[in-house]
């Protein structure tokens, strides 16, 4: 049985990890005991009774948080021609071609999200095997492979968060910050949990989400109450 720090101890006070909590309730149990230095990211953890290894059982999608992540998000853009300066002028942090491709070859990836124009998709494929593994592949279907960088960049940029399935069925994303209004982290909360269950795969069988917890960064877990997401 792992051990406890005191600061550990002193959080699950209070903390019976056999209920489920009510959103609200569970909401000021995770701001309550986030008692680092820094501002540390509430994370939501849904656990889907699907098997990712089955194309027809993945779950995937992205999301536009209402009141966004908090995070600051170094956006890598693909383009050529007028476009760079269309994703210059919207905020992306690195803008290139080849010349971007070997930079990544080489082992420097300086960015959370990645998008691309269709164009550049022939520079960006012989990338699969180092972007593919860590997320950061352009996907038409997430919106980050199209001509409107612009608009992609913003996105990315305002608080628009991707989600997928782990290996175990478990999707982890971060819905803000403990220093956010509860309201607020209860809204993007909400956002997060109607997008999976807008994306259940058509292989889902049976229940398709059999548990989910808050934690901030630092803290334990708190299980909430399902039915309290669709209020």
């Amino acid at each position: 049985m792992a051990k406890h720090g005191k600061r550990m101890k002193k959080a699950l006070d209070g903390i019976d990890r056999d209920a489920d909590y009510a959103l609200g309730v569970a909401v000021k149990m995770v701001k309550d005991r986030a008692t680092t230095k820094f501002d540390e990211t509430v994370e939501m953890s849904i656990n889907l009774n699907v098997d990712p290894r089955h194309a027809d059982q993945m779950v995937r999608g992205v999301i536009s948080l209402p009141h966004g992540t908090g995070k600051s998000v170094r956006v890598a853009v693909f383009a050529k021609g007028d476009k760079v300066k269309e994703a210059e002028d919207a905020g992306a942090d690195l803008v290139g071609g080849e010349d971007l491709a070997a930079k990544i070859q080489a082992g420097e990836i300086d960015f959370d999200r990645c998008v691309a124009t269709p164009d550049m998709m022939s520079v960006v494929g012989k990338l699969g095997k180092i972007l593919g593994p860590r997320g950061l592949m352009p996907n038409p279907k997430l919106g980050t492979v199209t001509p409107d960088v612009a608009a992609a960049v913003a996105a990315v940029k305002g608080g628009q968060v991707e989600f997928r399935t782990e290996k175990a069925g478990i999707i982890h994303a971060g819905v803000g910050k403990v220093s956010f209004a509860e309201d607020h982290l209860a809204a993007n909360i909400r956002a997060l949990f109607d997008a999976v269950m807008k994306a259940k795969p058509s292989g889902s069988k049976g229940t398709y989400v059999k548990r989910v917890s808050l934690s901030s960064s630092m803290g334990p877990g708190v299980r909430l109450e399902i039915s309290s997401l669709g209020d």
